[in-house]
Formats: structure tokens, C-alpha cells, sequence
């Protein structure tokens, strides 16, 4: 049997090989955290290669991602389908080994991570799916939902600021079964990091409320073994274990310095180093023996397996609970009258016809689709009592573990990450709310959560200057077009009641892809429309209201403005100038419409159009062409009441009228 060494080895001489045939990548990292990761995966880890979806397997995320041959080559040694063919394609165009770990590309692969501190966000958003589930699902004597998210972390991802956002939260929650590896070893791309990073970490995290397991020997198999056993000794708090490590230990010149950070070792280091690790197979070659000391196949399936025993117990006993935990964290199905019970409540809203601002008729929509989802798990971030996402059955998870929501503080770029590991474990339908303008902080997590196609609703309020006297500062204008323009991303703003609950039904129906919701501060009056119109929302955009024959001009409008075009429609109407309103809450979803549809609601005959929205104007000139109108935003706000902005900035029936009447 080979020695733990020689298991380790595998991955440093697969890590290095890799990154020389692709002529980039970094090696030092993988090479560097090859005895934690040798430690953890043979002798700790709950996995089953054979099934990577196995709902109780424990998680495994790789915070610094650009490390990405290390899991490449743990799922490759374990067994995973990720054949040595995908490792020589190392960074290669569809290869299953992309530069940084890409969730949907590789079996086994739990969250894409790259931008640093990205990953350890997402870990805590794994932990807390788990302890929520448990909370929720177990019983005495019951234990299906038992399982540890496992995170690597470096220097980088503690630099970055969403580390101290979600590594607070955890200890706050007391997380117990998340326990974070910090690869110590000094080095960045810029060199030794004491120049800029001489933060104590372990005294940071007990300040965090974190159990801390300082100064392990992070090649000493030994040390470890013992400091992931005390971790998982301690059940009522995050762990960090501090791994003192040498950045690309086994090349004998470049080891220890960030010459081995970002770049392949070339080919004379490569000789060196398997001459110092007395490696005498050929680039890419694993003798039997280490693959054989590696394989997690048989034993995988045995843990399987005998989860799958325990939860035909629990089915036994708890039936309804079973067939619960079936739907949503095994099969990820919506209730069968989920689509049913929300059409008759957005017809009963459109009936109701209530002037309402939308961040309110979304908090009535939460209400009623609550009742519907036991899945549906909240938060905001510091924000409930203005983005109005507390319902009456919320039940905050640092009181109950078995609740369903999240108080996450003043924490919009860690709530934004969290939520991407929540919806990445399964078993819940996340929404998280702040106000649209501070999606600036969370852009890089709500960006990654559209790459991997994964279902978050991000509930943003206060969507314009209609947020009125706190000024610029919190009048969101480019973030509107921010979003749309995001690959994958899914983004409403409606206009009314009607408009923000069929948002809300697309939103939770839509499982390849985040949603932005974006809601009113202030008042919004309820539209008339026919039960085709309603249908229609579903479309993206439709026409609201229209006149006989072939309009002369078409007023497009979103969110708060569509009452707007509506009145502007009616004066230059009795002015003689026929006019079409077009409401069209979801540009995305309007332009993934068959081209009759499309051309029904905005026919090319018709070139007088307007777009009118307290957004940045240079977004619609896709749908008014450049001969087009706008009547919206091109600088930024000012600190007033909201209605004497609105005023301020052209948003009048005369000001839309003046422009229509300028087109020539």
C-alpha cells in the first residue's frame, strides 16, 4: 500500500504536469495543500464518486479556486468521471478542467470559485442549508441529513472583505459543521504577503465566535488527522484550522516563493521536482497501487448505501416528512399545485385592483406563496422593515434552526454569496433583499450566481429616484441596465400588484437561472387589463393599451413609469396621435419570445417610439432604435422628495408628449 506521501505526491506531480501542458495555471497551491486535501479525502470525507448528487455527501469547496488541479486531481484519484484525457486537456476549450472550478462543467465540482473569498461564502451557505434541513427533516433517533461542508481557503480569500461578511455571520449561527482549512503560507502574487496581510487570523476568527485550531503543520498527516478530529468535536462552532504550509512543496527551487504561484515550473523544475520527490513515472502516469490507495468508488457506494437504509427507516416511521424531503432536496420539484394556487391568487390581485407600492404587493405575494413553499427560505440584508420580506410565518434561523429566515445584517455581498451556496446544497428556494442601489456591493456574487445557473431571487427595493430624500447616493440608475445586460440573469420591474406577483410565480418556477426583482418605494396605481393582458405578463412585455388600427407612435414603460405612459397615451391620443403603451416588465424574458409575438406587440412599421424609465436611458436603444425618444435617466439624482424629482428629471405627461411629438 502506498504512503500517505506517495498519495500526496499523486497530486503534486498531476498539478504540475497539468499546468506545464497548458502553459498556464498554478501549481503551487495544489502542491502545496496535497497532504491536507490526501488527509481529508481518505480518511474523512463522505462521498460516493459513482454519485456525485447523493443528497447526505459531504461538501468540498475550493475557495481558492485558480488552485483548481487539486480537486481536478482528487476527482480523478477518487474515481470521479473525470478521466486523465480531461486533465491533459487542462484549460482547454469544453474540456471538464476549465482554469478555476466551474460548477455544471465537472462531476463533483460543488460551486465555481475564483474571485477570491467567493468560495468560503459559499461553504457558509452550504453549512447553513445543512443545519436548517437537519433542523427541519430529523427526528430523534433519525439523522438523514448529517453531513460537513469542508472549505480551503488562502491568504486571498481572507484578504477580501466578503470573507469577514460571511465568516461573522457563521460564527454567529454557530455553524458547527463547517470547518475552513487556511492554507498559511505567506505567499501571494505579489510575494511574501507581510508587506500587506499581517493580520492575526486565528485571533480574528475567535473573535468571530470560531473554535480555531492554530499552527498545524500542514504537511504533517499526523497533525491533521488530529485537528479535523477536534473540529469535528466541536458542535456548536465553525472551525479554522491555520495550515502552515510551504506554496509548492516538492519543487526544490521554487518552492516557498510566488515564483510557483501563477506559472507552470517549466521543464527543467519539473525534473527537479520529481527527482526530489523520488517520482520516476512519466508525465500523467499513477501506478496502479496509487490509484488503488486513492479509489473511493467501493466505499462510497457503502456509505450510500447505508444512508439509504437509515432513510427507508425514517420513510417508515415519517412518511409524509420523507416523501417532503424527497421533492425538495432530493428531486428539487415544486408542490403539484403550486402554478395552479398562483394564478388564482394573481387573478385575485388583478380583481382586487389596489394601489400599492411594489415592494409591499411582493411582501403580499411572499405571504401567499409562503404558505405555499415550505421550501421558501429569506433574509435581507439589515433591510426587512423596508424591503418588506418578513411575513407571518417567518421564524429567524438564530432562534429556531428549523426556520425560514435569514437576518443577515449589513452584509449585501456575504447574504449574496451565502444564498449561492443555499441554492447550490439544495433543498430550499432562497430569496435576499437590499435595496437595488447596494446590489453594487453584492455584483460579484449576484454575477456568479447567473454564470452557474443557479436559482436565487434577489428582491431589490427602492428602485429609483423615487427613493427621493436620501439622495444619489441611494438612487439607483445604471443598475437597472446592470442586470439586464447580465448573461442568464432574469430581471422585473413591475408596474402594479398584478405585475409583481406573476414576477414573483416566474421567479420561483425558474430553475436555470437567478431572478432580479425590482420594487417600488412609493405608491403604485393598479392597471386595467382584460385576462389575455394578464396572461401576457408572462411574456416579458405586452401591450397595456392600444388604439384602433396601426399606432402612430408606442410608449414602452416599466415599473413605476407605466401609469405614466399610460396617461401621456390618453393626451396625445385626444391630441390625434394614436398611441400604443407597451408595458414590458422583463426585457429578457420579452426577447426570448417567438419573432410574431415580439412583432405583434412592437411592429417595425411603427418607428415612433419612446422608452420611459427612471433608469439610464442608453439601455433602450435596442427596442427605440436610434431614432427614438426616451424620457429617463442620464445623470445622476438629487436629494428631494420623491414626487418633485419625478417632476425635476421630465417625468410629466407633457414632457413624454413633447418628446413623442419631436420624432419625426
Amino acid at each position: 500500500m502506498p504512503s500517505r506521501k506517495e498519495l500526496a505526491n499523486a497530486i503534486r506531480v498531476l498539478s504540475m504536469d497539468a499546468v506545464q501542458k497548458a502553459k498556464s495555471g498554478h501549481p503551487g497551491a495544489p502542491m502545496g495543500m496535497a497532504d491536507i486535501a490526501q488527509v481529508l479525502w481518505t480518511d474523512f470525507m463522505n462521498h460516493n464518486p459513482t454519485n456525485p448528487e447523493w443528497s447526505d455527501r459531504d461538501r468540498f469547496v475550493l475557495s481558492n479556486g485558480h488552485g483548481s488541479m487539486l480537486i481536478y486531481s482528487l476527482l480523478h484519484l477518487t474515481g470521479y468521471d473525470l478521466p486523465i484525457d480531461q486533465l491533459k486537456q487542462f484549460r482547454q476549450l469544453h474540456s471538464q478542467t476549465p482554469g478555476h472550478p466551474e460548477y455544471g462543467y465537472t462531476k463533483g465540482v460543488e460551486t465555481t470559485t475564483g474571485p477570491l473569498g467567493a468560495g468560503v461564502s459559499n461553504a457558509v451557505g452550504f453549512a447553513i442549508a445543512e443545519k436548517t434541513l437537519a433542523a427541519q427533516f430529523n427526528r430523534e433517533g433519525h439523522d438523514i441529513v448529517d453531513h460537513y461542508t469542508y472549505c480551503f481557503l488562502g491568504d486571498g480569500c481572507l484578504m477580501e472583505g466578503i470573507s469577514h461578511e460571511a465568516c461573522s455571520l457563521a460564527g454567529t449561527l454557530g455553524l458547527g459543521k463547517l470547518i475552513a482549512f487556511y492554507d498559511d503560507n505567506g505567499i501571494s502574487i505579489d510575494g511574501e504577503v507581510e508587506g500587506w496581510f499581517t493580520d492575526d487570523t486565528p485571533k480574528r476568527f475567535e473573535a468571530y465566535g470560531w473554535h480555531v485550531i492554530a499552527d498545524v503543520d500542514g504537511h504533517d498527516p499526523d497533525a491533521i488527522s488530529a485537528a479535523i478530529k477536534e473540529a469535528q468535536s466541536v458542535t456548536d462552532k465553525p472551525t479554522m484550522i491555520c495550515c502552515k504550509t510551504i506554496i509548492g512543496m516538492g519543487s526544490p527551487n521554487k518552492a516557498g516563493s510566488h515564483a510557483c504561484h501563477g506559472a507552470p515550473l517549466g521543464d527543467d523544475e519539473i525534473a527537479a521536482a520529481r527527482d526530489f520527490l523520488n517520482w520516476t513515472h512519466e508525465p500523467f502516469h499513477i501506478p496502479a497501487d496509487v490509484y488503488q490507495g486513492w479509489d473511493a468508488k467501493e466505499t462510497g457506494k457503502a456509505k450510500e448505501a447505508a444512508w439509504n437504509a437509515k432513510f427507508e427507516a425514517y420513510k417508515n416511521e415519517y412518511p409524509d416528512l420523507a416523501a417532503e424531503y424527497e421533492r425538495r432536496v432530493i428531486k428539487g420539484e415544486l408542490p403539484e399545485d403550486f402554478a395552479q394556487k398562483a394564478n388564482a391568487y394573481i387573478a385575485e390581485v388583478q380583481a382586487k385592483g389596489e394601489k400599492v407600492a411594489s415592494r409591499k404587493a411582493s411582501q403580499n405575494t411572499i405571504e401567499a406563496f409562503g404558505n405555499l413553499l415550505p421550501e421558501l427560505l429569506g433574509g435581507s440584508a439589515d433591510l426587512a422593515g423596508s424591503n418588506l420580506t418578513l411575513w407571518s410565518g417567518s421564524k429567524g434561523i438564530q432562534e429556531d434552526p428549523a426556520g425560514n429566515y435569514i437576518f443577515y445584517g449589513v452584509r449585501e455581498f456575504g447574504m449574496s454569496g451565502i444564498m449561492n451556496g443555499i441554492s447550490l446544497h439544495g433543498g430550499f428556494i432562497n430569496y435576499g433583499a437590499t435595496f437595488l442601489m447596494f446590489m453594487e456591493y453584492a455584483r460579484n456574487a449576484v454575477r456568479m450566481s447567473a454564470l452557474m445557473g443557479i436559482q436565487n431571487i434577489f428582491v431589490y427595493t427602492h428602485d429609483s429616484i423615487g427613493q427621493g430624500e436620501d439622495g444619489p447616493t441611494h438612487q439607483p440608475i445604471e443598475q437597472v441596465a446592470n442586470l439586464r445586460l447580465t448573461p442568464n440573469m432574469s430581471t422585473w420591474r413591475p408596474a402594479d400588484g398584478t405585475e409583481s406577483a406573476v414576477a414573483w410565480k416566474l421567479a420561483v418556477q425558474r430553475k436555470t437561472g437567478p431572478s432580479a426583482l425590482i420594487f417600488s418605494r412609493q405608491g403604485l396605481p393598479a392597471l386595467s387589463r382584460t385576462d389575455e393582458q394578464v396572461a401576457n405578463i408572462e411574456k416579458g412585455g405586452y401591450v397595456l393599451v392600444d388604439t384602433d388600427g396601426t399606432p402612430d407612435a408606442i410608449l414602452i414603460a416599466t415599473g413605476s413609469e407605466v401609469s405614466l405612459a399610460v396617461e401621456s397615451a390618453q393626451a396625445l391620443t385626444e391630441q390625434g396621435i394614436k398611441t400604443r403603451v407597451v408595458s414590458m416588465p422583463s426585457t429578457d424574458v420579452f426577447d426570448s419570445q417567438s419573432a410574431e409575438y415580439k412583432e405583434s406587440v412592437l411592429p417595425a412599421a411603427v418607428t415612433k417610439r419612446v422608452a420611459i424609465e427612471a433608469a439610464h436611458a442608453d439601455f433602450w436603444y435596442k427596442y427605440v432604435g436610434t431614432q427614438g425618444g426616451f424620457v429617463c435617466m442620464t445623470t445622476f439624482g438629487e436629494s428631494a422628495p420623491g414626487g418633485d424629482l419625478f417632476k425635476h428629471f421630465g417625468f410629466t405627461v407633457d414632457n413624454v408628449v413633447d418628446t413623442v411629438k419631436k420624432l419625426s
